[in-house]
């Protein structure tokens, strides 16, 4: 397995990704998320690929895309409330189910950390839905610990 920046090679991979990733959302918040439904189409991905702000990296293995991890590099500068701050925020991370149990979204992570490391970042963050059980594990297995909570109240 390969961890790499995503190309345009990647995007049809990347689709059937984000669509494994709109029904885990579906499943978990039917009242938020439609199914069947994708956060990026091709032409949205074909732009993303281009912004150095948000880099994409992709787990793969020959011509088959097993993962993919989806980047913000987000700056706060003379903010007058914040800190300044450099932080790689991971927008989305996907495995194929298929491939899952092989450490492909470890790999997809430590590739981040690296990166965010390597860019000068002071933090890397991201955002979990409640309910996903298996990715919220998955990042406390790493050290991740909450930040902040967003809340709702239903009316």
């Amino acid at each position: 397995m390969e961890i790499r920046f995503a190309e345009t090679r990647d995007i049809p991979g990347m689709i059937d990704l984000l669509l494994q990733v709109g029904e885990v959302h579906h499943r978990i918040r039917p009242d938020l998320f439609r199914s069947g439904a994708q956060k990026y189409d091709e032409a949205a991905l074909t732009e993303l690929l281009k912004d150095p702000s948000r880099p994409i990296f992709a787990a793969v293995e020959g011509d088959k895309l097993l993962g993919y991890c989806f980047c913000i590099i987000e700056v706060t500068k003379d903010n007058p409330v914040l800190m300044d701050q450099k932080s790689l925020y991971i927008d989305d991370l996907c495995v194929d189910e298929t491939t899952r149990g092989r450490h492909v979204g470890s790999a997809l992570y430590d590739y981040a950390v690296n990166y965010a490391r390597e860019i000068g970042c002071d933090t890397l963050t991201l955002n979990v839905w409640c309910g996903n059980d298996s990715a919220m594990a998955f990042y406390e297995s790493r050290g991740l610990k909450p930040r902040n909570i967003h809340m709702e109240a239903k009316l």
